[in-house]
């Protein structure tokens, strides 16, 4: 066990971080000798100031971030590590079913963006885009936080929006909504990764080695296990969800490809997401995946 606790920083609760909630409620880190240290983040823009400031070792969060913090001050020791949520949480729900959605559904009708951070709306907008669509057109000023448009549309102000899990799993439940598109279907975008300062990842390079092993080990246990397994570990971290909706919706996910089922990191989703920051103005240089991105600490050393 290591001596000194790994400081490790949770950048929000949400149900999409279960692969990390699994590592830690089933002790894959303990298992690596990694003597963990969880703590919450207050605020997501937060998250890289606590470990610029050094109140925290590691966090786990989106490269969105990072490249942010990179955009602002090209010497920002900021680097990701560990591709742990793939692919993209987030879902559109309608009012009907939409079998054969098409982006080009969406052009006339009250669409309502997630805007709580910047990255759904960044990698939605940039799917419009590709699909010859204007983003502005489609979202208007609707581009909001979650609840808010979760208020809208059951109000009938809007008609489709955009959520991740649980919010899209409660409208289908309650009848008033169905999945028209997994942004997961767009493929892997890296859009969870461990991130740290490139010292912390030279000075606690062993820890950081462990980190990256506990959490091969949960991602293996996450494909493996029955879904009620995997809810039954985690539920504690998400008590607002009963047993019964929580497996359903980590069936959902996982059905979808949304967790890596190993730490390795390549360059292509990286330069997905990257390309959607930069077509939607967040970011205008073009940090590179080597200045970004530690890809040996990313890979499951024996």
């Amino acid at each position: 066990m290591s001596r000194r606790p790994l400081v490790l920083c949770e950048n929000m609760r949400a149900v999409p971080y279960v692969p990390f909630y699994l590592a830690l409620a089933g002790g894959y880190w303990q298992t690596e000798g990694l003597n963990i240290h969880h703590v919450v983040s207050p605020a997501t823009s937060n998250t890289p100031l606590k470990l610029l400031e050094g109140s925290a070792d590691v966090s786990w969060g989106g490269p969105m971030r990072v490249m942010m913090h990179h955009d602002a001050d090209p010497k920002c020791p900021l680097v990701c590590f560990a591709q742990v949520v793939a692919r993209d949480p987030f879902v559109l729900v309608g009012r009907g079913r939409k079998p054969r959605f098409r982006f080009a559904d969406l052009e006339g009708l009250r669409v309502a963006p997630a805007g709580d951070v910047p990255t759904p709306w960044m990698t939605f907008q940039d799917d419009l885009q590709r699909a010859g669509l204007n983003p502005t057109r489609i979202a208007g000023r609707r581009v909001r936080k979650m609840a808010r448009n979760l208020q809208a549309y059951r109000r009938g102000e809007v008609d489709v929006v955009q959520v991740f899990e649980p919010y899209a799993d409660q409208l289908v439940q309650a009848g008033q909504g169905h999945i028209w598109h997994r942004f997961s279907d767009r493929g892997d975008i890296a859009y969870t990764t461990f991130y740290a300062t490139r010292r912390t990842t030279r000075v606690r390079q062993d820890d950081c080695h462990r980190l990256v092993r506990g959490m091969a080990r949960a991602q293996q246990a996450l494909a493996r296990s029955s879904v009620s397994t995997v809810a039954d570990a985690v539920s504690a971290f998400l008590p607002d969800q009963s047993r019964e909706a929580l497996a359903r919706i980590i069936a959902a996910y996982r059905s979808s490809g949304l967790w890596a089922h190993t730490p390795d990191l390549p360059a292509s989703p990286f330069l997905r997401l990257k390309a959607s920051l930069v077509s939607g103005g967040l970011i205008e240089r073009d940090p590179s995946y080597d200045r970004v991105v530690d890809q040996a600490l990313s890979r499951v050393s024996p």
